[in-house]
Parts: structure tokens; sequence; C-alpha cells
């Protein structure tokens, strides 16, 4: 059977989307909206193109430079799902992964109660950059986030320790 995941577009060999070279997919879709958004042609549900995503696994692991995946967008939240699949299938080949949301950690954690897509998404993602981008707090130097009210969590020890645990 074959699974399909909206893209609005892929960068196949990114330094900039996390530590190390990565592979990131950008989801189509995306509710936030925010002021500024340099990836507005993401938003649009109906946009982008559907990928088939054991052809985007299989081509990624073939990339032995690859260290790790990023999800972005759009949000790949609303396409929880099928980032779900794909970020179970990259943990287990032993990759890093980091997804960008506009929601809040403490929003997913709400909505993780009534969505086993977002929660087995949250379970095999790393890093988890969240909250909306917000052009009043922009600054160029700012390492992998665009705006200083986002959040660089680490996912694990956020979960395990019941409390938000930031990396710096």
């Amino acid at each position: 059977m074959k699974r399909y995941v909206r893209l609005a577009g892929i960068a196949y060999e990114s330094l900039v989307n996390g530590p190390g070279m990565r592979r990131v997919y950008f989801a189509q879709g995306c509710k936030h909206n925010c002021e500024g958004c340099f990836n507005k042609e993401t938003h649009d549900f109906n946009g982008g193109e559907l990928k088939d995503m054991d052809e985007l696994i299989k081509d990624a692991l073939s990339n032995p430079m690859l260290k790790g995946i990023t999800f972005s967008g759009g949000d790949p939240l609303e396409q929880s799902e099928s980032f779900a699949y794909m970020a179970k299938k990259f943990k287990e080949a032993g990759l890093n992964i980091w997804c960008y949301t506009g929601y809040t950690f403490e929003q997913v954690l709400e909505n993780m109660k009534k969505d086993s897509g977002l929660r087995e998404l949250i379970s095999n993602i790393d890093v988890l950059v969240d909250g909306r981008f917000e052009l009043k707090n922009k600054k160029e130097e700012l390492k992998f986030k665009g705006s200083s009210n986002q959040r660089t969590i680490d996912v694990k020890r956020s979960l395990n320790s019941r409390e938000i645990i930031v990396l710096e």
C-alpha cells in the first residue's frame, strides 16, 4: 500500500535546519499565517504535491552523509500521521530528527491526548522548535530558529521529566 505526504518541497542536503547534514521536508499546509513568514507558499493545504513516503525514506537512507532529518513547513503537525510514519522509519535507521511547528509544546502536549498520530510523531522526534514566528522578535543571529520567542526543546528529556527542557 502506498502512503503519501503532501510536501511543498525538499532540501536534499541542508546545514541550517539542525545540526549536521540533514534532509529537510517542507510540509504543505499551515494554519498559523505568521506575519513575515518566509514560507507563505506552504500555507495552502491544497498546494504542493503528494509524495510517496516510502520512496522519500529510501532515497534519504541511501545518502550516507545525512546525520538527520528535519520536518519544517508549513506545519508538519497538520499531517501528524504521515510525518509520524516517516519519523518512525528514520528513527529506526538511527537518524536524528528535528521538527518545527507554530504550536507551543504545551499545545502539542494537550493535543497528543486525543491525536494518536501526533503522539507517535512526538515520540519519534529528538528536538522540537516550537512557537509561531514573530516578526517583532526576529533576530538574524539566532541559531536554528527565526524569532526569540521560539524554543528549541529536547523532546525526550521534556517528556520524561514532565517539564520543558530547552536546549541552548
